[in-house]
């Protein structure tokens, strides 16, 4: 019987708490096939020009760093990553993000970047 290390025994049983299975496409890595396969459609779109451009992982600040009214200590800033930024050939643009399982986490940033920015986030299931 052949023996292997703890951390090649994690490598081979570790799964997504989600089971969402990270997939490479064009040398990028999603951390789903949904997400992945989202990638994709946008790149036929684009090619057939209803999408003008997009972008990977946005980052928006949500909430700015500031001192903590206690301990005087500053607090980094928090935010949101979303999964795709999309310009369409119109002129509008949608914030997307694919989701297999809205988290706890998910649904405050949610909140709290349609708040601040205004703008819907358009959700993928």
């Amino acid at each position: 019987m052949e023996r292997i290390t703890a951390a090649e025994f994690r490598k081979q049983t570790k799964q997504h708490k989600y089971r969402a299975r990270k997939t490479t496409v064009d040398g990028i890595t999603f951390h789903s096939k949904a997400e992945a396969e989202y990638y994709l459609g946008l790149k036929l779109l684009k090619k057939a020009g209803d999408v003008i451009d997009f972008s990977l992982q946005p980052r928006y600040e949500v909430i700015a760093s500031y001192k903590h009214p206690e301990t005087g200590k500053k607090v980094q800033p928090t935010y949101y990553v979303a999964d795709f930024l999309v310009t369409y050939a119109d002129g509008h643009t949608e914030v997307v993000d694919v989701k297999g399982m809205r988290t706890p986490e998910y649904k405050i940033k949610k909140k709290l970047f349609e708040s601040k920015y205004g703008v819907p986030i358009k959700e993928i299931s």
